[in-house]
């Protein structure tokens, strides 16, 4: 009898390990699952970001402002010294021309690659666009699965996923762009309705008396 009670309890204590390890794992899938998405939610915003910034330092080349591609003028300026070398007994005033030379020749490449850049990231919008587009055609609250199938069929050419839509949303809802609304133990999300104000019309008014 001793036998028999001994390999029950055995048995009873290999069985709680055995519960215990596999919901310390699903817990740990669900741990990595929830800060991979956190993560791809980040990266778009980065990419928002950086796609934004490509976009203003074009208009800002376009406009005649300050060149704010350091790159470029560090790529010039290491180019300098070789010519002096070769050449040491040029006079000042002919260094600074030829300076001034070769750094307008690197600029104009570089914005045009920059332009060309910028292109490319116009014609692809970033997750949090595609999102906030879906959210203002709808006129029904809509799930986060439901705008991901959405936007998978509308772009099937990348990859979207459930988890990173919910972020994403969430981001949204945080910068009041987006409302949340619960449906029992549904989430639904809708696009936030903002007046967008107009003082451009007035300042050109000023500007051009």
């Amino acid at each position: 009898m001793s036998e028999v009670s001994s390999n029950s309890h055995s048995t009873e204590l290999t069985s709680q390990y055995i519960a215990q390890v596999t919901g310390d794992l699903e817990r740990n899938a669900k741990e990595q699952e929830r800060i991979g998405a956190e993560i791809e939610a980040l990266q778009e915003q980065l990419r928002g970001l950086q796609h934004d910034h490509t976009v203003l330092v074009n208009m800002q080349d376009a406009l005649g402002g300050p060149s704010p591609a350091p790159g470029v003028e560090a790529a010039a300026v290491a180019s300098v010294p070789h010519q002096a070398t070769a050449e040491p007994k040029q006079s000042k005033g002919k260094k600074a021309a030829a300076t001034g030379a070769k750094k307008s020749a690197s600029k104009k490449p570089a914005a045009k690659a920059s332009s060309e850049k910028a292109s490319t990231a116009a014609a692809k919008p970033t997750l949090v666009e595609l999102i906030r587009g879906h959210l203002e055609k709808q006129n029904e609250p809509r799930s986060a699965a439901e705008i991901t199938t959405a936007l998978t069929q509308a772009h099937p050419d990348r990859s979207v996923k459930t988890t990173v839509v919910r972020t994403t949303l969430e981001g949204l809802v945080a910068k009041s762009h987006a409302h949340r609304t619960k449906q029992g133990s549904s989430v639904f999300y809708t696009a936030a309705v903002t007046s967008e104000p107009a003082p451009a019309e007035p300042q050109q008014e000023a500007v051009s008396d």
